[in-house]
């Protein structure tokens, strides 16, 4: 059987509409047939999530699904959400996303309360714009590790486990720190081809680089989940590697494995989730 194309320059909504049967809609009618536990695709973002948020709607409590992406900090890692599947958003979307956020957190790190702060201008509480002024306001009555507002430089550095951000900036964030990292690799390989002195350097080094590039690489986790979707949707990057490939099926199957939703449906979470909704 032949499926069509949804091309990244599509509307999100497109593979609902016009290609009915696009591979990623045939992904998202079997999860709901449940034929498949979880969907893996480094294809159309925007699509796979009109799909499987029509097709197989979210979890109980949740609204509207989000994008949790892996970023390297100082002495680990921490997680972005949403990364870019909700660029406009209510502050209850926001705090939801946090409460996700807290549950991936402690299956990716391990970490019983994983500290949460939201991404904003400044540190100081009343910084932010009215969006991330009212999600500080709901999270700091919550019973979660909040941390309060964390500007984008300081969550690198380690100030938090989970930041929380709208799809749009979340999603800028994430772009620039991207397109940052591949920057600084050209600038270190342009100066030390400058000299047979420094490419020497850079030979006896060669460990060293090859474990700083592991940290940054996007391949060694394969993708990101698409939090609160009633199935596991794991999305890599429309320019996958075999290896990112690989590594975003074994994500599916851990996230499957650790019971995820499971764990976003637990009494805790699903009580907290169903008092914002009312």
């Amino acid at each position: 059987m032949l499926f069509r194309s949804v091309e990244m320059s599509d509307p999100s909504a497109i593979a609902l509409r016009s290609k009915k049967d696009s591979s990623i809609t045939e992904c998202a009618r079997l999860m709901k047939a449940g034929r498949v536990e979880a969907i893996v695709s480094p294809g159309h973002t925007g699509a796979l999530v009109a799909s499987t948020k029509v097709l197989n709607r979210t979890l109980e409590g949740v609204d509207r699904p989000a994008l949790a992406a892996s970023l390297p900090a100082r002495n680990g890692r921490f997680i972005l959400i949403d990364a870019g599947a909700n660029p406009d958003c209510h502050p209850l979307n926001l705090v939801q996303f946090a409460l996700m956020g807290e549950v991936y957190a402690r299956y990716l790190f391990r970490r019983e309360r994983p500290a949460i702060g939201v991404l904003s201008v400044g540190g100081e509480d009343g910084k932010g714009s009215g969006l991330t002024k009212s999600v500080f306001k709901a999270l700091s009555g919550m019973p979660v590790n909040f941390v309060g507002n964390i500007e984008s430089n300081s969550a690198f550095e380690g100030a938090c486990d989970v930041l929380v951000a709208d799809g749009f900036s979340g999603n800028v964030l994430l772009k620039t720190s991207e397109g940052l990292a591949k920057l600084s690799v050209n600038w270190l390989k342009t100066a030390i081809r400058k000299n047979a002195l420094r490419i020497t350097g850079a030979l006896l080094a060669r460990n060293a680089f090859e474990e700083l590039k592991a940290m940054g690489d996007a391949d060694e986790l394969g993708g990101a989940p698409l939090l609160g979707i009633n199935g596991i949707c794991i999305i890599g990057h429309g320019s996958s590697s075999p290896k990112a490939v690989r590594n975003a099926i074994r994500m599916a199957r851990d996230a499957i494995r650790f019971g995820m939703n499971d764990q976003i449906r637990s009494e805790e979470h699903t009580s907290e989730l169903q008092s914002l909704a009312y």
